[in-house]
């Protein structure tokens, strides 16, 4: 029954439009002409799912017509279908859903890191019920389908519980409604989530998903982040020692043009937070400032549109026990790479050695791999 009941509910035009036809490959050839991309045949075969979806977009957005109204379709193989693309870290899922977003038509369309996304449910959901009776999750799905037909999510992953009880029936709400999605991910639908409290209640969403997307994996001959060259300013500083503080202070020093370090404090959502230094569009605070306490997605947010760049000193290596630190790195990093903020940090050990064993030690590979590639000079000459 899901199979049928989640199927887009609008009709695609017959004619392709031209220029659009074969242009993410097109583009992507250009990146490696440039020198900007290895090639990769299995990035190939997973852009060309991508653009099969590009080309139905692009009729859609050509039709002109109000597509919540559509009837089904009689040929199934012409509906609109969601993808969920999963692979390991560095193979290029987000580099090929850059090349889709930016290249679709849709005006009704956005792109977004999961983190963030929650944050913005679980802010619409408590508003909501502050003021209203009815169904927020409803309510929160013909808001989403209000502004976007495409929804594009970065680097989905479920840790939490408060999520895993929304996802389900949110998605299913947002199918209902026509919304198309296309996700990356590091792990298969059915992986999502494992060993999470009240798992049962999460396999719903499972089904939901899987009957409404394509299910693709991305496998790629290496992590890509690993191939850059680092700069040949360092910027990641490791062990804990004497050198490792005097680094960090110069570094600091240098950048503020030797001001004398003065706390600074944000105001998000009501609450203080601290930072330890702050000049201009430069901060320098502590991993027990920023991962030890009570902070989330919001909070690092706001940093990374005020500060250009972060100094964060004395990364621990993480263990089992400190989970819930290791997750708000994890968030905190995502954040920063997602804004291009320049980051400098110390730590205890090498990013790829900083959380190895306990729950979400699979998702900080991800960010050991993205840590390695803020050390490069193709990341610090981002925009």
């Amino acid at each position: 029954m899901l199979k049928k009941f989640f199927q887009p509910q609008f009709l695609i035009p017959e004619e392709p439009i031209a220029g659009l036809t074969g242009l993410l490959e097109k583009q992507y050839k250009t990146q490696v002409e440039q020198q900007h991309l290895q090639y990769d045949p299995a990035q190939v075969r997973v852009l060309a799912r991508l653009q099969t979806l590009l080309d139905k977009l692009a009729m859609v957005s050509k039709s002109h017509k109000n597509l919540a109204g559509h009837r089904f379709l009689s040929h199934p193989q012409k509906q609109l279908q969601s993808l969920y693309i999963f692979g390991d870290v560095g193979r290029g899922k987000s580099m090929l859903m850059a090349l889709f977003y930016n290249a679709c038509p849709l005006k009704e369309k956005r792109r977004v890191h999961f983190n963030i996304f929650m944050q913005e449910v679980h802010s619409f959901i408590h508003q909501w019920r502050q003021d209203n009776a009815s169904d927020a999750i409803s309510a929160l799905a013909k808001k989403i389908r209000g502004s976007a037909l495409l929804l594009c999510f970065d680097e989905f992953h479920v840790t939490d519980i408060a999520d895993a009880m929304i996802l389900g029936r949110l998605f299913s709400k947002l199918f209902e409604l026509g919304v198309i999605v296309v996700i990356t991910s590091n792990r298969h639908p059915n992986d999502l989530y494992q060993g999470g409290l009240q798992r049962e209640q999460f396999l719903f969403f499972i089904e939901v998903l899987q009957n409404a997307a394509e299910v693709i994996e991305l496998v790629a001959k290496e992590d890509y982040r690993l191939s850059n060259q680092p700069s040949e300013a360092k910027n990641y500083y490791f062990p804990l020692d004497a050198n490792t503080q005097e680094a960090m202070r110069q570094h600091y020093d240098e950048l503020t043009q030797d001001e004398t370090v003065q706390p600074g404090v944000l105001h998000v959502l009501g609450r203080e937070v601290w930072l330890s230094g702050v000049h201009g569009d430069i901060a320098f605070s502590s991993f027990n400032e920023l991962c030890a306490q009570s902070l989330g997605a919001a909070d690092y947010l706001e940093i990374a549109r005020k500060f250009n760049t972060l100094i964060i000193k004395d990364i621990p290596r993480l263990t089992g026990d400190k989970r819930n630190e290791a997750k708000r790195l994890v968030t905190l990093i995502d954040v920063l790479y997602e804004h291009k903020v320049k980051l400098i940090c110390s730590a205890e050990v090498p990013a790829h050695a900083l959380y190895t064993e306990g729950d979400g030690a699979f998702e900080f590979r991800r960010t050991a791999s993205r840590l390695i590639e803020m050390q490069t000079e193709a990341y610090l000459k981002r925009k």
